[in-house]
């Protein structure tokens, strides 16, 4: 599951990942507040918490999140993502260099810091 993150500005869309991620959680929930935010901005910037809720994904929306990334490569100003899994983090450190925005990893004990660099 998706849940949007409360209390950022509006160019900030923070996500949560709680458990199995699936593809109806991008139909409905990330898709959405992507637009509704590039409706506003013509770049975003995407706080992505993948705490210890979260449980891993499902293949569809594995599919799901590779559709989103190339519909919307070029909007992010700065993505932060917040995961202690050693895989997550290696792999945004290879290949965030490919993105046109800053990407940065931080622990999930530094939620915090993610928060204010992304906000700030």
């Amino acid at each position: 599951m998706l849940e949007l993150l409360p209390d950022l500005p509006d160019h900030v869309l923070g996500i949560k990942a709680i458990g199995d991620v699936e593809d109806d959680d991008y139909e409905d929930v990330l898709v959405p507040a992507i637009d509704d935010r590039l409706s506003r901005h013509e770049k975003i910037r995407l706080l992505y918490v993948l705490g210890e809720e979260f449980d891993g994904y499902e293949g569809d929306a594995l599919w799901e999140d590779a559709k989103l990334g190339m519909k919307t490569f070029t909007s992010y100003d700065r993505i932060a993502i917040v995961t202690d899994s050693k895989l997550i983090s290696r792999s945004v450190k290879a290949f965030g260099w490919l993105m046109p925005g800053e990407v940065k990893v931080y622990p999930i004990a530094d939620v915090e810091g993610a928060t204010g660099w992304i906000t700030s």
